[in-house]
Formats: C-alpha cells, sequence, structure tokens
C-alpha cells in the first residue's frame, strides 16, 4: 500500500472573504472556464491551480495511476488566515473542513482528513479540533510552523496541545508566512531556503520549549522531510550541550534523544538525503509524502523509496504505508481490502515496480 500523508485540496467553490468580513487580505479563486484557475490575494495574483486541487474524480484518477491508495488531505497552507479576527479565521477553518468532509464521504477508503483550526484562538482551535475529530471523522490537524510569528512552545496554545492529546488526534505541522520573504524577492528563495527554515523552527521549539516531553501521547509530523533540522541536528545538539543557559531552560533532554518522539514525511528529492533520514531517524519515523498537487513536490509518488536500493522491502513498506497508519492511530484493515482490489483488478500499475 501507500498512504500519501502530504496532500493539500481546496473547495471548488469559495465565498468573497472581503464582501463576507469587510476587510481584505483573503484569497480569492477565479475560475477561468478552461479547467485552470487563479488564486487571488486583493487583487493581485498568488498561484495558478488545476482541477486536480479540488476535483475528487480527478484526484482519484491521478492516484490510480500512481498506486496511492490513500490520501491524507489538508488545505493549502495559505489559507490558514491565522492573522484575521479570530470569529473569521474560525468561520474559514470550518467552511475548509465540511468541504473536505464532504470530498472524503464520496471516497472513505481513498482519503483521510487533517482538519484546520484557528490556531490564533486557542481556546476556539481546541473546540473546532474536536469537531473534526468527534464530528466530522478526520484523524487530525495540520497548522502552521508558528502563529503570526510566535512559536509553537508558547503556552498559549496549551489548550490545543491538551485537545490533540486526549482526542488522540495526529498534528502535521507545514510552513507558512516564512521567515524573511520580504528580504528574498529573488529566485524562489522563501520556498527554497526560507520554507526548510521554518519547519526546523517549529521542531526545535517544540523540543527545547518541553512540548514534546510535557504531552509524550502527541504524535507530529512535519512537512518537507523536516526541513533543515536533520542537516543541522549536530549543531543543535552541539549548541544545546554548550549553551545549557540559552537552550536548557525549559527542557534537559537532549535533541538527539527526542528524534524518535516525532515522523517526517520523505519529501526530500534526493536519494542521499533520503537514505540519512532513514540513518538518522529509521524508517519507523518516516512517511511518504508527496505535497500533491505542486510542483515542489514528488511527481511520482513513492518512487524514490521503491527505487533506492539500499532500503530492504520491509524498509519501503514501512515508509510507504506502515508508518503513516501508526502516526494516524489508523488500522490497515481499514484500506488493505479495498487496495488489494485495486492492485488485482490492474488499477494501478507502476512501470518503476510492476516492470
Amino acid at each position: 500500500m501507500k498512504i500519501d500523508i502530504h496532500a493539500h485540496i481546496l473547495p471548488k467553490n469559495w465565498p468573497d472573504l472581503r464582501e463576507r468580513y469587510g476587510y481584505g487580505g483573503f484569497i480569492r479563486l477565479e475560475h477561468d472556464g478552461c479547467g485552470c484557475t487563479r488564486m487571488m490575494r486583493d487583487g493581485e495574483f498568488f498561484r495558478e491551480v488545476d482541477p486536480n486541487l479540488w476535483d475528487g474524480p480527478t484526484r482519484v484518477t491521478e492516484c490510480d495511476e500512481h498506486r496511492v491508495d490513500v490520501q491524507v488531505l489538508s488545505t493549502v497552507p495559505v489559507m490558514f488566515s491565522y492573522w484575521a479576527k479570530p470569529e473569521h479565521t474560525l468561520d474559514i477553518s470550518r467552511i475548509l473542513n465540511d468541504d473536505m468532509a464532504g470530498v472524503i464521504a464520496e471516497n472513505p477508503k481513498r482519503f483521510v482528513g487533517l482538519g484546520t483550526i484557528p490556531m490564533n484562538a486557542p481556546d476556539l482551535a481546541a473546540r473546532e479540533l474536536e469537531r473534526c475529530v468527534n464530528g466530522l471523522g478526520f484523524e487530525g490537524v495540520e497548522i502552521a510552523t508558528h502563529i503570526n510569528g510566535v512559536n509553537l512552545d508558547d503556552d498559549q496554545f496549551t489548550p490545543v496541545w491538551e485537545a490533540a492529546q486526549d482526542l488522540d488526534a495526529a498534528v502535521f505541522v507545514h510552513p507558512w508566512d516564512m521567515m524573511g520573504m520580504d528580504q528574498l524577492p529573488s529566485y524562489w528563495l522563501p520556498w527554497l531556503v526560507s520554507m526548510p527554515a521554518e519547519t526546523s523552527r517549529a521542531i526545535c521549539s517544540l523540543m527545547m520549549g518541553g512540548v514534546l516531553e510535557k504531552y509524550p501521547k502527541l504524535r507530529f509530523a512535519f512537512a518537507h522531510g523536516g526541513g533543515s533540522f536533520p542537516g543541522t541536528i549536530g549543531r543543535i545538539q552541539h549548541g544545546f550541550t554548550m549553551r545549557p543557559d540559552l537552550c536548557q531552560i525549559r527542557t534537559q533532554t537532549d535533541p538527539t534523544d527526542m528524534l524518535r518522539r516525532f515522523y517526517l514525511d520523505s519529501l526530500v528529492h534526493d536519494r542521499k538525503a533520503l537514505e540519512f533520514l532513514v540513518d538518522l531517524f529509521g524508517p519507523e519515523q518516516i512517511a511518504l509524502g508527496t505535497d500533491y498537487p505542486f510542483p515542489l513536490g514528488e511527481l511520482e509518488p513513492g518512487r524514490l523509496i521503491e527505487t533506492t536500493r539500499s532500503f530492504t522491502p520491509d524498509q519501503k513498506e514501512r515508509m510507504l504505508s506502515g508508518t503513516a497508519l501508526e502516526w494516524l492511530g489508523a488500522h490497515r484493515s481499514d484500506y488493505e481490502t479495498e487496495a488489494s482490489r485495486r492492485h488485482s483488478e490492474g488499477l494501478h500499475f507502476d512501470p518503476w515496480v510492476d516492470s
């Protein structure tokens, strides 16, 4: 089986939030009638997207083409809107979550949901988290690497962590509003440089801020192979050891001792980088993630894992599905029968595996 824990989705129809709330800054969708859609913000072009971002049947067809049995759905991070008024961020979250629930209801064996919650209002976020899990049947939520510049170890987020632990919810952390964007206008550097740093920022904050210790049952997963964190763990550990006055304020547990406390997706685009990740964390902490359907994603889902000869069949199986199931708190039997049917009927064919 292949379970992709990093797959984005948007509603096809999206309200005019400027009109709805009386102020701007929000994404608006402009459909051109030919299939493509322009994401606009206050009249300025943000990104062009294709129908596979919202159309369930198109998404299923593309999953079949690449042998992806299950996608774990989450919104596009620009939709978080943590900067908006709390009641409006909650409203946006509910619109996104209700739409996602509808998509999942049409294909419950193919899609799993990670909801959106208003992290700028932690009490409201905890309530929406409970609705996502108990009301909509989602396995968890997606949140950002920081909340309006506030790191995730801040005490204000305690209600969210307590709710996530009590609800046994998975938490997917994805970069947004990257640091230094105004200083990196050229060469797409915010996405190539700042985005990996954002993920390291979140991991280090949760480690050194004591969140991973205080909530041992929380199941965090981080996008893009942990960003720059794996490549700088030696520096992080050295700094933690040499400057306890700065780094050990809220925990004395070494960062290297906490590597088994969270999960990463496999989206690193480079075989040696993935081998390093497996050597550092073990395959038990790494799950297939593609960033579907965006160009910085893995365009042939799972190919890097499947074609790396140094990985054993058991390691590949673990990364392609086993780790995801563990992180989600799901059982293989929930999806295995349907996946086996598709394989037996030839709905999945991957030339890298089947030739």
